[in-house]
């Protein structure tokens, strides 16, 4: 009665995704977006390579949504307000210049996106309220 497409490692990715989700703090799911963000860029760069035009169509579409309506829906401006500012118009450049890779098919944007949400994720990481404080002892 009830079939399903789904392969089985298929369920376990998205029982464990769905996992993930439901017991992340704020930050943890800014970071799982970030990873989102680069799998797809990744993946995308990947289609392009390979000439594969409806993967490169749907991963720069997938990335294009999640640096938009996902982390720069995140952005917060509790401190200073050009921090977010300058944070927002940065997400907007990404989102501009993954429409230029799609309709340009062209890897140089894609690159661009991959090491700026790289180096925003290693950033965001370092400011994790889960990391380990480190206290100095001296003898």
């Amino acid at each position: 009665m009830f079939t399903s497409t789904l392969h089985p490692t298929d369920y376990y990715r998205n029982v464990s995704a769905i996992t993930s989700v439901s017991q992340a703090s704020p930050h943890q799911l800014v970071m799982l977006l970030f990873d989102a963000a680069i799998a797809a860029v990744l993946q995308a760069r990947h289609a392009l390579e390979t000439g594969d035009r409806e993967t490169k169509i749907t991963t720069i579409g997938k990335a294009m949504r999640i640096v938009d309506e996902g982390l720069k829906a995140s952005v917060e401006s509790r401190g200073d307000p050009a921090l977010a500012e300058n944070l927002v118009s940065l997400y907007d450049h990404m989102v501009s210049r993954l429409l230029v890779a799609n309709v340009h098919n062209s890897d140089e944007p894609l690159a661009e996106v991959a090491r700026l949400l790289g180096d925003l994720r290693s950033a965001w990481a370092e400011i994790s309220p889960e990391a380990p404080v480190h206290a100095n002892v001296h003898a």
